[in-house]
């Protein structure tokens, strides 16, 4: 046995019980439940012959490892084997230890028919009863509820919920006709999803679970809505992704959440080329405690990296990234660095200790209205300046790949947070040409749930009770989540080769009010009770942001999310350039620097557009 657990001996006690009553009935039936006298003495002088040999076959199958309440298919298997084996045992055993009398032939056949009848029948009724299917009385008091879908995930769902006293499930829905009607496990699929509205009405429904995590996010959003509109709470399953990882189960129910509504199609990644870039290397990630970099720690942690080398200039965002690294992967060797990437000394000793071989740059500054004013030089010398620090190191220590992290704020920049990013993306194209290391730019937009984007914002505003603050009521931003942004980061770092600026597909547009109107909805309330406001552009800020420059053209890639901006060349003296913005710039007023800017960044401009304040909606 396994253990001596008092449920493990219970089993087998209950099966050398089965045994048992087995051999019996099976000499019942063989005369009709009118046993000779002569057939007596055989039974009983038999029967603890078949207990013993059943029990120790039933032992070396190690029937008892298994739990009766979860008990599956593999364990009705394995049973019937056991039973199988023994069904061959016993009558050879008898056969050789018995002479005459003989047992009646048809007892053999009867007996392993009779035994796997009973061995499975209760183990099947222990795990009913304990799934509370026979008399759930609980689940009569559990808040009513009808799941969206009737799929594997939908079935899952099933069995977790019946285990549970809080939910009672009404029925299902799905678009499938052939479904409709039928059950499942006990729960009716009621119909099509377009007839929630009125099974809602009809049976009294306070919420929706859509368990349909495969679904594209256009879907998604129109069951959102569709509950939504019928005044019932919406949650949803984990994401197909998740639960493929094995992250979540099923049963982990959770509210719907704008990145379900904008959610995106999986990311296709080259798993073969990035086990090759990253497997067994030394990964270097600046700014790897904020929201892109701690994402691009965790994607890159798949591909076993010999060493992830965390590199942050904040204290307390790297103490939270080491500790759910130690948590969540402790195989993965990480070591902890404070420091400033504008500090060449420190970045030297770094390269020259862990010796990198591929370096994510995705340390910058990038809170636009907050760089655009008293902050400008600090702008140019933490986004470029560190860039050129990091990228020059990269050069000196034979760093294979160095990918940096840009925006699409540096396509025909309005604000000095864009230019420096161009600024940035110039310093790799210019560095490119001075070594071997491969240089590789990417461009993406917003990312849902960034350190300082407007989503955290606004549910903190619905917090408070409003009102949602929004600049124009026409502003637009391409979101994409951040693990799509990190995966697509690092599928840009594999095909990259010399420069290239890839542009990642961030799909269509989305009114920053329309969000707002999203997570107003989400939290249950109406723009009633939660007023939007509109505030006015703030300084720097653009109406739309653009994935190409001016004067830059697409190149397509293999990959259906990729492709390559074709932008302008960098000018010899670059760098001669970007040394008198260094020798300057902290004496220079914002003013200066924004025109010194516009020389160097063609198509860079600064004009601010207006500010008024638009009153409340």
């Amino acid at each position: 046995m396994p253990s001596l657990s008092p449920r493990t001996v219970s089993a087998f006690i209950h099966d050398l019980f089965a045994i048992g009553l087995a051999w019996v009935l099976a000499f019942l039936l063989r005369f009709n439940f009118e046993l000779p006298y002569e057939y007596v003495g055989i039974l009983y002088s038999t029967v603890g012959w078949v207990v013993l040999i059943g029990a120790l076959i039933f032992l070396s199958f190690r029937l008892y490892k298994g739990i009766w309440r979860y008990a599956s298919i593999h364990d009705l298997k394995l049973l019937l084997t056991a039973v199988g084996v023994s069904a061959l045992a016993v009558p050879t055993a008898i056969l050789l230890l018995q002479s005459a009398p003989a047992v009646p032939r048809s007892v053999f056949v009867l007996h392993p028919l009779l035994l796997a009848a009973i061995m499975s029948a209760s183990r099947l009724a222990y795990r009913a009863w304990t799934d509370r299917r026979i008399g759930n009385l609980g689940a009569l008091n559990g808040k009513p509820v009808v799941i969206v879908g009737a799929g594997d995930a939908a079935v899952s769902l099933l069995k977790a919920l019946a285990r549970s006293s809080e939910w009672r499930v009404i029925g299902l829905l799905d678009d499938d006709p052939t479904k409709w009607g039928r059950q499942i496990l006990g729960a009716t699929v009621l119909g099509a999803t377009e007839t929630f509205p009125g099974v809602a009405a009809r049976y009294g429904i306070e919420h929706a679970i859509i368990a349909m995590p495969s679904m594209s996010h256009q879907v998604r959003k129109r069951l959102a809505s569709l509950c939504q509109g019928a005044g019932t709470k919406v949650l949803t399953v984990p994401s197909f992704d998740d639960l493929m990882d094995g992250k979540v189960a099923v049963s982990e129910i959770r509210q719907i959440e704008l990145d379900d509504l904008l959610g995106r199609d999986p990311v296709l990644l080259d798993t073969v080329g990035l086990h090759i870039l990253l497997d067994d290397r030394a990964v270097l990630v600046t700014g790897a405690g904020g929201s892109i970099g701690a994402e691009l720690c965790r994607q890159i942690a798949k591909f076993s990296p010999r060493i992830v080398i965390l590199f942050e200039l904040s204290e307390y965002a790297l103490y939270g990234i080491e500790q759910e690294f130690r948590e969540q992967f402790p195989r993965v060797q990480i070591v902890s660095l404070i420091g400033d990437v504008k500090n060449q000394k420190r970045i030297d000793e770094v390269f020259s200790r862990y010796k990198p071989n591929v370096v994510f740059h995705a340390a910058a500054y990038k809170h636009v209205p907050l760089l655009e004013m008293e902050n400008a030089w600090e702008a140019i010398d933490n986004n470029v300046m560190g860039t050129r620090t990091v990228g020059e190191a990269a050069l000196r220590h034979g760093v294979e790949k160095f990918v940096l992290i840009s925006t699409d704020k540096a396509v025909n920049p309005t604000n000095v947070m864009g230019a420096s990013k161009r600024l940035a993306e110039m310093v790799c194209q210019a560095l490119q040409s001075r070594g071997e290391t491969r240089f590789v730019l990417v461009r993406f937009g917003n990312v849902l749930g960034s350190t300082g984007s407007v989503i955290p914002k606004f549910h903190q505003q619905v917090a408070q009770g409003g009102p949602i603050t929004v600049t124009h009521p026409e502003i637009t931003r391409y979101f994409m989540s951040i693990p799509e942004a990190a995966q697509l980061v690092l599928q840009s770092g594999l095909m990259g080769e010399r420069g290239e600026i890839f542009v990642l597909d961030m799909g269509e547009p989305v009114r920053i009010v329309d969000l707002a109107r999203d997570v107003i909805r989400l939290s249950g309330l109406t723009e009633k009770d939660i007023k939007i406001v509109f505030t006015g552009l703030r300084p720097g800020e653009k109406l739309y942001e653009e994935l190409l420059a001016d004067g830059e053209v697409y190149i397509r890639t293999p990959h259906p999310k990729l492709r390559i901006a074709r932008s302008r060349s960098v000018e010899p003296e670059f760098f001669e350039q970007l040394d008198v913005i260094v020798a300057r710039g902290a004496t220079m007023s914002g003013q200066e620097l924004r025109e010194l800017l516009r020389r160097w960044v063609p198509e860079y401009r600064a004009e601010l557009e207006s500010a008024v304040s638009i009153e409340v909606n």
